[in-house]
């Protein structure tokens, strides 16, 4: 009985990991939390923390397109969309070191927001 009781409660414990891994992808919220501080300013026309952060925003979507995809996402729907988020923020990049113009910058970073939004409602499994 004792046994029995020590199994199921190592059943539960290891259930209960399993469903908390299922909701997590650390990379993905890294990569939004540089996203969200960079892009909303973006919007309102203050392109400072996108020019300050572009670098840290590609290396972000770098890790995230190369970690494991978690339980709970579609690998093979989001491996894809990941690529262009990466070639997207790759763009940014790009433009701030060649200090492209607002309206372009803005463009870019909307770009990359979209992809992720995209990412964010194609890619979870129904069981999410």
């Amino acid at each position: 009985m004792k046994k029995m009781m020590i199994l199921a409660l190592a059943a539960l414990i290891t259930m209960t990991a399993v469903a908390q891994k299922k909701a997590d992808w650390k990379q993905m919220h890294d990569f939004h939390g540089v996203m969200s501080k960079t892009f909303h300013p973006a919007e309102e026309g203050n392109l400072q923390p996108t020019k300050d952060s572009a670098a840290v925003l590609l290396t972000k979507a770098k890790a995230w397109q190369a970690s494991a995809v978690p339980a709970g996402y579609n690998g093979a729907v989001v491996k894809p969309i990941l690529k262009r988020l990466v070639a997207q923020c790759a763009a940014v990049g790009k433009a701030v070191k060649a200090k492209k113009d607002d309206e372009t910058l803005i463009a870019l970073m909307t770009k990359a927001h979209d992809i992720f939004h995209e990412i964010m409602e194609k890619c979870r499994n129904e069981q999410h």
